[in-house]
């Protein structure tokens, strides 16, 4: 996508240690290249570890803003990232669960990938709604009210949701179409 379809647009991405880097560095370039300003939303100062495959340190990025002091109403649209340790640490944190619940009412798109849909449980804003997601977390969806589906993306209202890194081709074109709008 070489277009600016996303030009003024200010997407957030919503990760800490843990984040499988090719989950942020993929969505973040593709709405960048739409032309979207991208924030990099963490739990604290300075910089957070990214994963390959889970378990091997990647990059480092530099984070943004701090979750406590930001809130869905100075974004358009959220990306939550995957890596398992990454949302475990989001759903515990209070800040980060108001910030992701507030995205979802207020009927904001949200992009969610892999393991990120644990903070979408822990929001409690799955009730209801037809989600993908990596298989291990699919049970916490269904007995958080949520449907699940195996399918490469599903959109359901305001929430984009993939299942793994081998589906980002399809998630990335997916949320550059949905935040635009």
């Amino acid at each position: 996508m070489t277009n600016e379809t996303l030009t003024g647009r200010r997407i957030a991405i919503l990760a800490t240690d843990g984040v499988e880097q090719v989950e942020l560095v993929q969505p973040r370039e593709a709405v960048e290249k739409a032309g979207a300003t991208v924030t990099l939303v963490a739990l604290d100062h300075g910089d957070i570890q990214a994963m390959e495959s889970d378990v091997n340190a990647a990059d480092t990025f530099t984070v943004d803003r701090v979750v406590a002091d930001v809130s869905a109403d100075d974004f358009d649209a959220l990306i939550l990232p995957g890596g398992t340790t990454n949302p475990d640490q989001l759903r515990v944190d209070a800040d980060a669960v108001e910030f992701v619940r507030a995205f979802v009412q207020a009927r904001k798109p949200v992009g969610v990938i892999c393991h990120g849909a644990w903070t979408l449980v822990e929001a409690d804003v799955v009730k209801g709604r037809t989600l993908t997601s990596y298989p291990s977390i699919r049970t916490d969806i269904r007995n958080a009210g949520g449907t699940v589906v195996d399918e490469e993306v599903v959109v359901d209202g305001n929430l984009i949701s993939s299942r793994n890194p081998d589906d980002l081709p399809a998630f990335c074109a997916k949320i550059v179409e949905h935040f635009r709008a």
